[in-house]
């Protein structure tokens, strides 16, 4: 885990703007050659909200381990979420921002014994567990924590699957587990899964409620008492995807498993949040015209080197199977040609995209990468010196209204120009998928506003 900017400044929009045209203003200052992102705060603020409307029995707890930037963190502790967290920096980081403890879950199944202690002397009692050995170690050095035994009930689909890894077998094992768990003197208080990061099987949630709500009855019969359901993550978040068809097989199979229960329900969203709100700009800084091979038909190809690869930002295609677009910033003339494109460092694996058809770009020239929030920045390194890409966070001046309400920030935190008049929090609010995407291309002067988030 590790925090891009100890202060990051925000800047507050008017008028017509798109995160492109933030990213095209910085460029054309000429001063700019790291790679860099924009992080739209709205997009956030209209997900969770949109996440509220379909799901309103499941309350968020966002994963860290998605995207640990401390803006975002912060902005959705404001909003209310909670969080999951895997490790003690994380915890440590949710907990410096304010957050109570029991907005926290600490969703490792295996666990360091030194992190265990941790968490009990911050308060953080909710973790989960999958194993005996894991039980025999929570007994030793956390006898007081309120368990939740994660299952595993794999989507047929998924990004990533973790039930290869975490999770037990929901009928072989976890009834024993429950037993012993009993026989410890510990208390499970919950059941947990996860489908998959990135699941594109939304029925994979019924049967996983299911197998919890037959748990819940086994669990009540060694003795324990049940109050939590989690549904972990698999959420999707790129541009344009959308949870309703997830959100209706959960609220019709909640309905259908726990009527009239009083079972605090939550989940764990990473991506949903994180991937849309950033998008990143990295600069050709280097090319190479490589000539086709005699004998064959193909073109001469041209090899594009950026100012970000895949021990930076782009780790994500190796760690979570990602595909990324590269789009140019400015459109330059010239028939499109065979292309590929390469990351800064000296290891030849350092490729971010092996094929694509390109018009002629120039040194200098920059490109654009849309959904580049989620498992990006929590992983990137600075291999070969080349620098992890900062974060230059937006928000529309009607919402910024709002939020600066919301932030653990006083004015004297801003400076703001003349004001100008805001919409009412209904307005600004009322329809979030609105409010996701600004589709003009027009940029007006924006004001700044630093906030130093401690």
């Amino acid at each position: 885990m590790k925090v891009i900017e100890e202060e990051q400044r925000i800047r507050v929009m008017e008028g017509s703007w798109t995160p492109e045209g933030v990213i095209r203003e910085i460029v054309e200052e000429g001063t700019q050659e790291d790679p860099f992102y924009v992080m739209d705060l709205g997009e956030v603020v209209a997900r969770y909200h949109h996440w509220k409307e379909l799901l309103p029995r499941v309350e968020p707890f966002y994963a860290v381990k998605c995207n640990d930037d401390k803006l975002l963190v912060s902005t959705l502790a404001a909003l209310g979420a909670g969080f999951d967290c895997a490790s003690k920096a994380e915890i440590e980081l949710v907990t410096g921002l304010g957050v109570r403890p029991e907005r926290i879950i600490f969703a490792n199944p295996a666990k360091m014994s030194s992190h265990i202690r941790y968490s009990s002397s911050v308060g953080v009692d909710l973790m989960t567990f999958d194993s005996e050995t894991e039980l025999v170690k929570i007994k030793q050095y956390m006898p007081h924590a309120q368990l939740v035994l994660r299952i595993r009930c794999d989507a047929s689909v998924a990004r990533c699957s973790l039930g290869m890894k975490f999770g037990c077998d929901p009928v072989t094992e976890a009834p024993r587990l429950l037993k012993l768990a009993a026989v410890f003197g510990l208390r499970v208080v919950g059941v947990s899964f996860h489908v998959g990061s990135g699941a594109d099987e939304p029925g994979v949630y019924a049967r996983a409620i299911q197998f919890c709500r037959a748990l819940f009855t086994l669990g009540a019969a060694a003795g324990h008492t049940m109050h939590l359901l989690d549904l972990g993550g698999g959420f999707p978040g790129h541009t344009g995807s959308c949870i309703r068809e997830v959100a209706q097989v959960i609220n019709s199979s909640l309905e259908a498993n726990f009527s009239g229960c009083e079972v605090r329900v939550i989940a764990e969203p990473g991506r949903y949040f994180a991937c849309a709100a950033y998008t990143l700009a990295a600069m050709v800084h280097a090319k190479r015209e490589v000539p086709a091979k005699e004998g064959e038909e193909d073109e001469t190809h041209m090899m594009y080197f950026i100012n970000d690869g895949v021990y930076g930002s782009f780790n994500c295609l190796l760690y979570d199977h990602q595909e990324v677009v590269p789009i140019p910033l400015q459109q330059s003339e010239g028939v499109p040609r065979n292309a590929s494109l390469w990351g800064p460092t000296c290891d030849g694996l350092d490729c971010v995209v092996p094929r694509i058809r390109l018009p002629p770009q120039p040194i200098g020239a920059w490109f654009i990468f849309r959904d580049m929030g989620a498992y990006t920045l929590p992983v990137a390194s600075s291999f070969n010196g080349f620098p992890v890409p900062k974060v230059r966070a937006v928000v529309d001046r009607r919402l910024w209204v709002i939020l600066k309400e919301l932030w653990p920030l006083t004015e004297s935190h801003f400076t703001v120009g003349p004001p100008t008049p805001p919409l009412s929090p209904l307005q600004t609010l009322a329809n979030p998928a609105d409010t996701t995407t600004n589709n003009t291309n027009t940029l007006h002067r924006a004001v700044f506003v630093e906030c130093a988030l401690k």
